[in-house]
C-alpha cells in the first residue's frame, strides 16, 4: 500500500490486534511508534520483532487516558520526526457485568479508557495535522458498539461512543485533508478469545456466516488501508471486520 506520511503511532499495540497493527504498518513501510501502559517487555519484543524485519519502531509509554501525557507523546514524536502523520487509537479495556450489578465507577472507568482517550487522540491529532494539511486517524471500535451485548452496557456505549464520535471528527476535518475512520471488529481470535471452551466458541462461530473468527492481520490490513491514500476519498465511514456478522 501506498502512504504519503512516515510515521504512525499505535496505541495499546504491545499485544494482540495493536500488536499486529503494528507489525503491518511497520511492513509498509512506516516508522511505528509502539504504545504501551503497562506491557514493557511485550513492547521491547514487538519493536524488536518489527526491526529484525527491516523495519523501524520506536517505543512511547503512556497511559491514553491522561490527557497530558497523550498531548506530551504526540510533542515527543514530532520532535523526534518533524511530523505526525498517522494515529490508530486502538486502546482499550473491558469491565464486563450485567447493568444491574454494574456500578457507576465500572461504567465510567470504560468510558474514560475507550472514549474519552480517543476524543483526546482525535482532537491532538487534529492540531498537529491540520498545520500540513495531511493525516489520518482509524479508530478501533467494536461490533459491539453496533449491535450491544448483554454484560457489556459499558464497553457497548463507549464503542457506539466511538463511531458516532468518529463521524464527527471527520465533519471538522475534512477541509483539513485530515480523514477519520472507524473499524468494527468481530470476534477474532487473540488471547482474550483463546481462553472461550470449545462450546462456547462453537456457538459464536454457529452464528458467524463465514464460519470461523477473524484473524488480528485481517483487523490489521483493514486499518492499513485506511489510513493508505487507497483511501483518500473515504472519511467518516466504518469498515466492518466480522465475516458477515453484521451487515446493517
Amino acid at each position: 500500500m501506498k502512504f504519503s506520511g512516515k510515521n504512525v503511532l499505535v496505541t495499546g499495540s504491545s499485544r494482540g490486534i495493536g500488536a499486529e497493527i503494528a507489525k503491518t504498518l511497520a511492513g509498509f513501510g512506516l516508522k511505528v511508534w509502539i504504545n504501551y501502559r503497562s506491557g514493557a517487555k511485550e513492547a521491547d519484543a514487538i519493536k524488536e520483532e518489527i526491526e529484525a524485519a527491516g523495519g523501524n519502531a520506536a517505543i512511547i509509554g503512556f497511559d491514553v487516558s491522561d490527557e497530558a501525557a497523550f498531548i506530551d507523546a504526540i510533542k515527543t514524536i514530532v520532535d523526534s520526526d518533524g511530523e505526525f502523520s498517522y494515529l490508530v487509537n486502538n486502546a482499550g479495556i473491558t469491565n464486563d457485568k450485567l447493568a444491574l450489578r454494574m456500578k457507576t465507577d465500572d461504567f465510567m472507568s470504560v468510558i474514560n479508557a475507550n472514549l474519552t482517550s480517543c476524543f483526546i487522540g482525535c482532537r491532538e491529532s487534529m492540531k498537529t495535522m491540520r498545520k500540513k494539511k495531511f493525516g489520518a486517524v482509524v479508530n478501533i471500535a467494536s461490533i459491539v458498539g453496533e449491535t450491544g451485548n448483554a454484560g457489556q452496557t459499558n464497553y457497548s456505549a463507549s464503542k457506539g461512543g466511538v463511531i458516532a464520535m468518529t463521524k464527527s471528527f471527520a465533519i471538522e476535518a475534512a477541509t483539513s485533508g485530515i480523514r477519520y475512520n472507524t473499524v468494527t471488529p468481530g470476534f477474532i481470535a487473540t488471547e482474550m478469545t483463546d481462553v472461550l471452551s470449545d462450546e462456547v466458541k462453537e456457538s459464536f462461530t454457529s452464528k458467524i456466516p463465514m464460519s470461523r473468527f477473524g484473524n488480528p492481520s485481517e483487523v490489521a490490513e483493514a486499518t492499513a488501508f485506511l489510513l493508505s491514500d487507497h483511501s483518500s476519498y473515504i472519511t467518516g465511514e466504518t469498515l466492518k471486520v466480522n465475516g458477515g456478522l453484521n451487515m446493517a
